[in-house]
């Protein structure tokens, strides 16, 4: 079983972005359950110590269904105006009796909704469901009498140490031209540095790019105090649109090629496009290490820590995929469902029907009860001194939402569909649940055959890459 430093190394690095501003945590712990069990390498949440702690929930119920091998928790964070970092909002009062309400209809993440049943509100909610948006901003140009803004999410400098000390790596979205901002970001970030096991550094394309990013490094990383861990330059192509259509990973691979030729000390990861087009294409193009088509013959068992893997002084391959929207849009009809059924789990008091049927990955080493969603006492909840009191409330929630594991059919359909998806970075043995051993792996096409899988419960509906768009 692979790393995380291992799969950097070697070019198989997936990461899993649930989104700087995504708040709603029954997703964003199922989510995490369900690619944690495939395989990947890293989860990347909001910097919020809810979502921090709904995710931790969802590594261990991965734990606890037998993942030897956890993704790396990475938390987010800006050094200015950022789309990742804001949501939006409008009064729904002011709408037209006869708007289409196209904004509804283009939300990806569903966050837009009228007259939806909810307590507290006689005759429904209508507006931005804030814990679900993450601020793509699809909306904003369709609304018809433009009244659509949006509103960004900061966090206070004091907050980022006790932050970071819940999680393993840390990401920091910056812009060319914001040196002077980066600076200040990063005089709350150096003195606990030394605690984290990866710094990404996220930025778009913009005049003077590489310049930019050579300055970055240089301040981050003086000769006489390195950085204390590995580097990861994320191409940030075309920010959350992954689930558009295929054309959306050109301007990631585009800029992943030109920060690889700049040979920045570090490796490179794309990001903003991302979709089952993009390893296909960086494949095409030579742009993948060797090593990530080799499959199991040329793995290394050891497990490297962070001191033994030196920054390489520059990457000759694209070290790995961070997928956000698209990795989302995969797994939600498959939590859509689990919500329309979450009454009948939630109001059971013993184990859930055919608990026995529960696809046990390998033995419970974790302590982790997944039928009652109990975590370890390893995974504690936010500090209470950083914490606010919505989000104490929020946390209290997570433990009472329905929990992925407790359906056998749609746990097993999510953990599959996450595999198509990391299997093409990463060799089948080296997934957390193995494909059967005729198992082929095709995109959602009229001619191509959908994956089966062998898990210890079988799917009910055979799981395929969804084609976008």
């Amino acid at each position: 079983m692979y790393t995380p430093l291992q799969s950097l190394r070697e070019g198989r690095w997936f990461k899993l972005i649930c989104g700087a501003s995504f708040q709603h945590l029954p997703a964003i712990r199922n989510l995490t359950l369900a690619y944690a069990l495939a395989g990947a390498d890293c989860v990347d949440v909001a910097a919020d110590p809810a979502v921090i702690h709904a995710a931790k929930e969802g590594l261990a119920a991965a734990a606890g269904l037998g993942c030897d091998r956890l993704p790396w928790l990475m938390v987010s964070l800006n050094d200015g105006e950022d789309p990742h970092f804001r949501k939006a909002v409008f009064d729904p009062a002011r709408c037209p009796a006869d708007c289409p309400r196209p904004c509804e209809t283009i939300c990806p993440a569903q966050a837009i909704t009228f007259d939806r049943p909810t307590e507290g509100y006689s005759g429904g909610y209508s507006g931005v469901i804030e814990s679900r948006c993450y601020g793509c901003g699809r909306c904003l140009p369709l609304c018809p009498i433009q009244q659509i803004a949006t509103q960004s999410t900061t966090i206070t400098p004091e907050m980022i140490p006790d932050l970071l000390a819940q999680v393993d790596a840390l990401e920091i979205h910056t812009q060319v031209g914001r040196l002077a901002e980066f600076r200040q970001l990063w005089r709350a970030i150096a003195p606990v540095v030394h605690r984290l096991k990866l710094v990404a550094i996220s930025c778009p394309d913009g005049d003077g790019l590489i310049d930019y990013l050579r300055s970055l490094y240089q301040h981050i990383s003086p000769e006489d105090s390195p950085l204390p861990c590995p580097l990861i330059w994320q191409t940030d192509g075309r920010p959350m649109s992954g689930d558009i259509g295929a054309g959306a990973t050109r301007a990631t691979v585009k800029l992943g090629q030109k920060v690889l030729a700049a040979g920045l000390p570090g490796y490179v990861q794309l990001a903003g496009g991302t979709n089952h087009h993009t390893v296909p294409k960086l494949r095409a193009l030579g742009l993948l290490s060797e090593e990530s088509t080799l499959g199991d013959a040329r793995r290394d068992h050891s497990a490297p820590r962070a001191e033994d893997l030196p920054q390489p002084a520059a990457s000759t391959f694209i070290a790995g995929v961070a997928y956000g929207s698209y990795a989302r849009v995969l797994l939600s009809p498959i939590l859509d469902q689990l919500d329309a059924i979450a009454p009948q789990l939630l109001g059971a008091s013993s184990p859930p029907p055919h608990a026995d049927a529960l696809p046990h990955f390998a033995p419970d080493s974790a302590g982790y009860d997944p039928l009652s969603g109990s975590p370890p006492e390893s995974i504690a909840p936010p500090p209470a001194h950083v914490a606010h009191v919505a989000h104490v409330a929020h946390v209290a929630h997570v433990a009472h939402v329905a929990h992925l594991e407790r359906d056998p059919d749609l746990l097993t359909q999510a953990v599959a569909r996450a595999i198509a998806l990391v299997s093409q970075l990463k060799p089948q043995p080296d997934l957390a649940i193995a494909p059967a051993p005729a198992a082929d792996l095709h995109l959602a096409t009229e001619s191509a055959p959908p994956s089966q899988f062998s898990l210890h419960h079988p799917p009910a509906v055979e799981p395929v890459l969804l084609k976008p768009g």
